[in-house]
């Protein structure tokens, strides 16, 4: 059995044949084999809570509540976030959180909605 390479979006390893394409499971990109060296490797693949992938312009929901350094309220859990953009970084999520203005958030604290 040959070794498949991984998924080139996600980087997952449970990559499959269906036909000439290969299939990732986990983000259901489809590429063909040969052509790999064309796509570009350098993606940021962001995923939420559940594992989703987030995407620039997606709307979130927090999990949990978040305090806020320097507030005396914290983000309250349910709180849904509007039209996300994706950064490098441990805090890979930047957005406007309504009564707050702009925050950075990690993305482990935070579902698709």
């Amino acid at each position: 059995m040959s070794a498949l390479p991984p998924c080139p979006a996600c980087k997952s390893t449970y990559t499959y044949e269906s036909d000439y394409l290969l299939v990732c499971p986990e983000c259901g990109h489809e590429w063909n084999a040969e052509e790999t060296a064309v796509e570009s490797s350098d993606v940021l693949v962001v995923k939420d809570s559940n594992g989703n992938i987030l995407k620039d312009g997606d709307a979130v929901v927090v999990v949990k509540d978040l305090p806020v350094k320097g507030y005396s309220k914290s983000i309250k859990a349910g709180t849904k976030i509007k039209n996300i953009r994706l950064v490098e970084g441990d805090h890979n999520v930047d957005c406007k959180v309504e009564g707050f203005g702009a925050m950075a958030l990690k993305s482990e604290f935070l579902k698709k909605a």
